[in-house]
């Protein structure tokens, strides 16, 4: 009794007698109802009720509508259109806006910025110039230090030169290609293998660019190219050449710029034996 209780209170006639139920939910009610009268009378009421309530509720159709009604329906929703149509007026939903007002503000910005833009240009092209001024004062400076350390390196192979008693001092004589007078000191130490040439006494004919000055080691007969060298105006100092360990005797010739394997017999400045 509790269950069928419980189930007339659950809500699930009110919902069968409305229509909304499931097929299996309408099978079960219609079910229910054949084995039990409670839920038969139950059903019952309910219906009852629901017709009270819409024949307390109904509004009636004006009679001018009546036939038009029961017509439509009796051709299933077919044509209605002997209803007098109902037009509407349209509704004027157009909100009128009013223009903004004028202003100056975005030329002033995209002056400000063309101005920003201007200012930042010269200041990468100062910075540009500077750097680069910078690199060249890096790579004179550079250019200097190098020139410097050669400079104290050539002056300490001097002062070798000089304080080294195994050093040997050799002057060679012109020949009679060049002219009268051309002469060129060689330092040489066969203990320490090195040749040097004194620039600064050097009386030779200036060399053109296509040309260089060539010193020979003659050992056993035989020349050895010891480098090249130019005979220039604002030639001073000492220059190092290539080492040897013996030598009978030293002479100089002119060839091509970079020198010859072999010496230029019939361009033989000066030559000087021990």
């Amino acid at each position: 009794m509790e269950d069928i209780k419980a189930y007339i209170e659950s809500g699930i006639l009110e919902l069968y007698v409305l229509g909304d139920v499931t097929p299996d939910e309408k099978l079960q009610v219609e079910a229910m109802a054949l084995k039990h009268p409670a839920i038969k009378a139950e059903l019952d009421e309910i219906e009852r009720s629901m017709e009270l309530y819409a024949g307390k509720n109904a509004v009636e159709p004006a009679e001018h509508l009546r036939g038009r009604i029961l017509n439509s329906l009796l051709t299933n929703f077919a044509d209605d259109s002997t209803f007098d149509e109902v037009i509407e007026e349209p509704k004027n939903n157009v909100v009128a806006f009013t223009a903004p007002k004028a202003t100056n503000f975005y030329k002033y910005a995209f002056a400000a910025c063309l101005a920003l833009l201007l200012a930042s240009v010269v200041a990468l092209v100062s910075m540009y110039n500077k750097l680069q001024d910078s690199n060249s004062t890096i790579a004179a400076l550079q250019t200097d230090k190098q020139h410097f350390a050669n400079t104290v390196s050539l002056k300490e192979g001097e002062l070798e030169v000089l304080q080294d008693a195994s050093f040997k001092f050799l002057k060679l004589q012109a020949t009679t290609k060049a002219p009268t007078g051309s002469q060129i000191t060689v330092a040489w130490s066969p203990a320490r293998k090195k040749v040097w040439i004194d620039m600064k006494s050097l009386k030779m004919p200036e060399n053109d660019k296509e040309h260089q000055y060539q010193l020979w080691a003659l050992v056993a007969g035989k020349p050895v190219d010891l480098g090249v060298f130019d005979a220039n105006a604002d030639t001073a100092d000492m220059k190092p050449m290539k080492s040897i360990a013996s030598a009978d005797a030293f002479a100089v010739t002119l060839e091509p710029k970079g020198g010859s394997p072999t010496p230029t017999m019939g361009e033989m400045m000066v030559i000087g034996k021990f």
